[in-house]
């Protein structure tokens, strides 16, 4: 987490970098239709918000996304815990979590689309799948990967379930819970903008389909970054902060 003005200057000045780095290649070749300079960019950007049709599109996908994300991580989670407090669970469910893990997102996309119809359902189905058995994967390996010693300390002590995941469990799954949440909203986002390319009818991704056909590039830009900028926002300004607050007895106690 970033605490401090110091602590961000390199995040910054690395960013502008990145810009200026664009900024001359766009130069160099010389041609808007392959790659446009960033102010240009900006200006579709501008022009897209004072129309209204960002604000709609990016809405339209933000929704979609936190649908499949509050789905994929409530189920994960939930499969994760069983499967690494229960060795037989585990066992049994290993093989269907690894299908899952390797059927391609594309695959999935369409089979919802064909199964459910062209739909919101079919669409958030499709993404919180793709997501489902990463989360929980990442769960069950933080599970198996406690600390005996408070293990035995909670038996010791009987304390109850709930307890004891609330207060011995939960704080040492923290970071593989963030870890899940930060690769979840990094991939999920990306297949939303499948979804929405393949099969609805607005959308960030339903733009840069729009815009993909009429070789648009900096449409497509300004929509596509626009979006990443958000993801970034919500790491730094949301999911740090959670994990900040939830490790710091890690600091306490050492």
């Amino acid at each position: 987490m970033i605490k401090s003005p110091a602590q961000a200057l390199p995040v910054v000045v690395s960013l502008l970098g990145l810009v200026g780095l664009w900024a001359l290649v766009a130069r160099l070749s010389n041609d808007p239709t392959v790659l446009p300079a960033p102010g240009t960019v900006w200006q579709i950007l501008l022009e897209e918000i004072a129309s209204g049709e960002w604000q709609e599109h990016m809405l339209a996908t933000s929704g979609r996304v936190a649908a499949a994300f509050t789905l994929a991580m409530g189920l994960g989670t939930a499969l994760g815990l069983v499967m690494g407090l229960n060795g037989a669970v585990n066992r049994w469910l290993s093989a269907w979590v690894l299908v899952l893990l390797n059927i391609p997102a594309l695959v999935v996309i369409v089979l919802c689309y064909l199964w459910i119809g062209l739909n919101e359902v079919a669409a958030i189905t499709a993404v919180a799948l793709n997501k489902t058995a990463m989360v929980a994967v990442t769960i069950r390996e933080g599970v198996q990967a406690r600390d005996g010693a408070l293990a035995d300390m909670g038996r010791v002590f009987e304390m109850r379930r709930l307890t004891y995941l609330r207060h011995v469990l939960w704080p040492q799954l923290w970071p593989f819970v963030a870890t899940a949440m930060r690769n979840g909203l990094a991939i999920i986002w990306k297949i939303v903008l499948v979804v929405e390319f393949l099969g609805r009818s607005n959308g960030v991704g339903f733009q840069i389909h729009l815009y993909f056909q009429l070789f648009e590039t900096g449409y497509v830009l300004a929509y596509a970054l626009s979006f990443t900028t958000l993801m970034i926002l919500i790491d730094f300004g949301l999911i740090r902060a959670l994990e900040h607050r939830a490790t710091r007895w890690r600091a306490v106690t050492s």
